[in-house]
């Protein structure tokens, strides 16, 4: 039995709906193995700003440990001023200097040296390896004394000159006496020209 044409043949609008049909099912499956995929490319992550949390941990440990020296910088004693009279050291009494003498000579520039030769000898029982004197210039205008800190020196040779060295070099043994020279390139215009002070300040003793 024929059909007739216009029931083989399809209307536009029917032939429309059919096609949207095959293909809704079938975008719906392409759509939900596409979500299913992983990416090719993975985005990157978002960037922020600002430093790092580890480089402000350094920075604040760098800030505690400067804390830290300048307080212990400031529990430290001041230095004393070299023309400041410090008090003599323990071991001074036992280093009794005698026999103060003072001279002077001209040296190869044209200038003057003041010597301050004595005596000096160990009454105790160590061994002196250092000793730090000051000499005190005194003069009478009621001014400040000016006020010399020198390491003595021992006399180790007169003839054809004399000639010293530290006491590091010959240190005094206990009952030791030898002779000392002090030199100074300048004394003060206003000292009285008498016998300065001399005061042990330091001492160097071998264990």
């Amino acid at each position: 039995m024929l059909l007739s044409g216009q029931q083989a043949v399809l209307s536009g609008d029917a032939a429309t709906d059919l096609v949207r049909g095959i293909e809704s099912p079938l975008m719906s499956e392409l759509q939900r193995e596409s979500a299913d995929a992983a990416p090719i490319f993975t985005p990157e992550p978002e960037q922020r700003g600002g430093l790092p949390l580890a480089v402000w941990g350094v920075a604040a440990l760098i800030v505690v440990v400067v804390v830290g020296v300048l307080a212990m910088a400031g529990r430290k004693k001041p230095a004393p001023v070299p023309n400041t009279l410090q008090p003599a050291d323990a071991y001074a009494a036992s280093l009794p200097l005698s026999q103060l003498a003072m001279s002077e000579a001209a040296n190869m520039s044209g200038g003057k040296l003041t010597y301050l030769d004595g005596h000096v000898r160990n009454t105790g029982d160590r061994t002196v390896n250092a000793v730090t004197v000051q000499v005190v210039f005194a003069n009478d205008e009621d001014l400040a004394p000016q006020i010399d800190t020198v390491p003595l020196t021992l006399i180790r040779m007169k003839e054809p000159y004399i000639d010293t060295g530290p006491v590091s070099a010959a240190p005094l043994k206990p009952g030791d006496e030898q002779e000392f020279r002090l030199t100074f390139e300048a004394v003060p215009d206003n000292w009285n020209m008498q016998m300065p002070e001399v005061r042990v300040i330091q001492v160097g003793l071998e264990p």
